[in-house]
């Protein structure tokens, strides 16, 4: 039986002193905005390209609307809401599961992830004993979380953004009652020290319009 699975690829707008804010000051607002536009448009036309998932943008609110249809016009939307990222992550895998066996969420932070990294995840997930997946990043963190049914407190009733996120998920889980396994890891661009280790191991076919930024042409 063919699995039907989504990723929708959590996003804020591109704005100035909004995005990627830890970028600065070594880069402008204005520079930090650019470089999380072209992270985040590479991250979706790498999903986009996919043949096991379905690509989605989960927009930050409903004003976003248009401009993320402007750079990704066949790419199908939703909406967050919450006051937090857990709750916000809570709405939108629970909203997927409405019409896909599989949700999984991703934010842009590590666009240059290995194409098997997906699908590694997708496999973890498909196994009937695992409930949870989620992708370990080098900071405590998470590149991506996915289930197969609502596991509203294992995102809702833990503090995001700090280095004990992926270890305080799997505790909740635990607690829960749910299996949770572990996918590949990877590592997020946060600060500047991990957009110099981007850029110096950068690959214009994977992340073309980062390249096109970050690289002077020689």
């Amino acid at each position: 039986m063919t699995v039907r699975r989504a990723v929708a690829v959590m996003a804020k707008r591109p704005a100035a002193g909004r995005t990627k804010t830890r970028l600065t000051p070594q880069l402008s607002p204005q520079q930090a905005a650019d470089v999380y536009e072209c992270f985040l448009r590479d991250t979706i036309d790498r999903l986009h390209r996919r043949t096991d998932c379905q690509a989605v943008i989960a927009i930050d609110s409903a004003d976003s609307s248009d401009y993320f249809r402007s750079i990704a016009p066949d790419i199908a939307q939703v909406v967050q809401s919450g006051e937090t990222l857990g709750h916000r992550l809570d709405t939108v895998l629970t909203e997927l599961l409405g019409s896909y066996d599989q949700a999984f969420a991703i934010n842009s932070d590590s666009p240059d992830l290995p194409d098997t990294h997906f699908a590694a995840a997708f496999a973890q997930l498909t196994k009937p004993e695992s409930d949870i997946v989620l992708g370990p990043t080098d900071d405590g963190g998470y590149w991506l979380i996915g289930w197969k049914r609502r596991w509203s407190t294992v995102v809702t009733d833990v503090q995001m953004s700090t280095p004990q996120v992926l270890a305080d998920t799997l505790a909740r889980a635990a607690d829960c009652g749910a299996t949770a396994v572990l996918g590949p890891s990877w590592h997020d661009v946060d600060d500047a020290a991990d957009l110099e280790r981007f850029i110096a191991n950068i690959d214009p076919a994977k992340t073309p319009r980062s390249a096109a930024l970050l690289v002077p042409p020689v």
